[in-house]
């Protein structure tokens, strides 16, 4: 007698990579976050965005979250049902947490959250244990 296995339908789906804190490190963050996505059939429109919301993170983790000799960690969770996909990017420097300010006008730099704030439906910042945080976007596929 043949017994049918029960399929779970558009299981969550997740990534996860350790990466050197370093200007190459945000680079590979972005290049594998795309690639992954594209390799679990998300749409182009979602990769776009968080490609653009992991190069934020990424190089916001590498500038104002490295100590000497720790990693960052992208994780990336995809819920396909809900077409909603979660970044997130963590490092050491708890001390030192994001703001959501509106960037001088005259500066060179300042608008990366800016940037994910507009590309994200939510994005907030969390401890991660023991001395670091973790800073989460959540997109919503538009196509889904």
């Amino acid at each position: 007698m043949n017994h049918a296995t029960p399929r779970v339908a558009n299981p969550l789906r997740t990534f996860t990579q350790l990466l050197s804190s370093t200007r190459r490190g945000a680079r590979l963050a972005r290049l594998l976050a795309v690639a992954e996505l594209r390799s679990w059939g998300v749409s182009r429109d979602l990769v776009e965005h968080a490609e653009l919301v992991v190069a934020e993170l990424a190089a916001n983790a590498v500038l104002h979250g490295r100590v000497p000799g720790r990693c960052f960690r992208l994780t990336l969770a995809l819920d396909p049902a809900a077409g909603r996909l979660r970044v997130e990017v963590s490092d050491a420097r708890g001390d030192l947490r994001p703001t959501d300010t509106t960037p001088d006008p005259l500066s060179t730099g300042g608008r990366g959250l800016t940037l994910v704030a507009a590309l994200a439906d939510h994005w907030d910042c969390v401890p991660y244990p023991s001395t670091g945080k973790t800073v989460r976007a959540d997109l919503v596929d538009a196509v889904a």
